[in-house]
């Protein structure tokens, strides 16, 4: 009789707090995350300072709002088994962190881990899921990333449903994303359990290049998430990783494809550069209302491949008001006119559309049956088309 009360409690938590906690993250989350810059070398200063950042540039303004610490942010347990932070790295304390965060009008986001250690030897949260949640909760954390290392014979699916469980148990709204590197297809089965899944293995700060993990360049993520597009919607979204938009492993016009071709794809929107220290073309590509706007439309489709000529490719994203965004890519070495027809966004070819230039800001006048562009090499060019 206890244990069917407890699975009948459980069951009916889950069903009430699933509920209240299905309106976050309508459109894809946006924010800024410490682990591409500094990976382990993370402190309260670094949080404090990209907080301040995220307002002071105008990030915050454009749609930003989560300040999410990665990795090494905990030490280990207490004699009651709470999660403790480096006192050395956090002296105010990670409650005292949040809270200044929170008084930006930002939004707090920390990691965590599925199995008993974090991929930085940390530990993680295989046994204390129920504790970790409710200590986030405390603390006031609305974003919780869960990684997937230190697992051993762990069931995907098992593990991050019983974090989920933990979240709703805690009380506290908070999202869930789910970090296995897409080795579980959780496309298949995330949609019920996290907001956000990665789909893909870990960004790379390079155009094209790859290591022995899987782990790649953008444009080699791009691939593998291009046929995911029906899985992903408002509430529950495609990560293909965060943005490596500022760290000097991208030219600008790499840059620049690289946030146009996230935004087609309806991509979590998660700087990963040092926001207190960019140059302005870093934050003028990171502040692009006009193309943050396709990322955030709220119809909430990924865009989808329409043309797959070699090097030059045509992408398109169905938006709410009828309209479509569109990304002509070139990942060859030298400029070339890449061309997308009204057909292809499933437009009656002999209709006059508008078009719209998303980088230069300006509308480029009406156009019949098809539009056509130079776009130069490792660079995109950006168009909303409306009838």
């Amino acid at each position: 009789m206890k244990k069917f009360l407890l699975v009948f409690s459980l069951l009916f938590s889950t069903l009430i707090f699933g509920q209240k906690f299905s309106g976050l993250a309508l459109t894809p989350p946006m924010g800024w995350n410490s682990w591409n810059k500094f990976g382990c070398n993370v402190n309260e200063q670094i949080i404090k300072e990209a907080a301040d950042a995220m307002v002071g540039t105008g990030m915050k303004e454009a749609g930003y709002e989560y300040i999410v610490i990665d990795d090494c942010w905990q030490v280990g347990r207490d004699l009651e088994g709470n999660i403790v932070a480096d006192s050395e790295r956090f002296p105010s304390g990670m409650k005292t962190l949040v809270d200044y965060v929170h008084s930006k009008g930002l939004k707090f986001g920390i990691y965590s881990d599925a199995g008993t250690k974090t991929c930085q030897k940390r530990p993680g949260s295989r046994g204390y899921e129920f504790q970790d949640a409710r200590t986030y909760a405390s603390w006031g954390v609305d974003y919780v990333k869960y990684d997937w290392c230190n697992t051993s014979t762990q069931d995907a699916r098992a593990s991050y449903t019983l974090m989920r469980d933990a979240i709703y148990k805690a009380g506290r709204p908070m999202v869930f994303s789910l970090c296995d590197w897409g080795q579980s297809k959780p496309w298949l089965w995330a949609k019920d359990v996290g907001h956000l899944w990665r789909a893909t293995d870990d960004i790379m700060n390079c155009w094209d290049c790859s290591d022995k993990w899987n782990n790649a360049g953008f444009t080699i993520l791009l691939d593998r998430v291009a046929g995911l597009y029906s899985y992903s919607g408002p509430g529950h979204w495609n990560d293909p990783d965060m943005l490596e938009v500022g760290n000097n492993g991208l030219t600008t016009s790499e840059s620049r494809a690289h946030f146009s071709l996230w935004c087609i794809l309806a991509a979590p929107l998660m700087a990963g550069n040092d926001l207190s220290n960019m140059y302005q073309e870093t934050l003028d590509i990171l502040t692009n209302k006009e193309a943050i706007a396709v990322d955030q439309d709220s119809l909430g489709l990924q865009g989808v491949k329409v043309r797959d000529d070699g090097d030059y490719e045509v992408w398109v994203k169905q938006l709410a008001d009828g309209s479509r965004a569109v990304v002509l890519f070139n990942r060859s070495d030298k400029q070339a006119n890449i061309t997308v027809t009204w057909v292809e966004l499933g437009y009656p070819s002999h209709v006059k559309a508008e078009v719209r230039d998303l980088w230069q800001h300006k509308n480029l006048g009406k156009f019949k049956r098809k539009f056509s562009s130079e776009v130069p090499s490792h660079d995109v060019v950006m168009i909303k088309v409306s009838l």
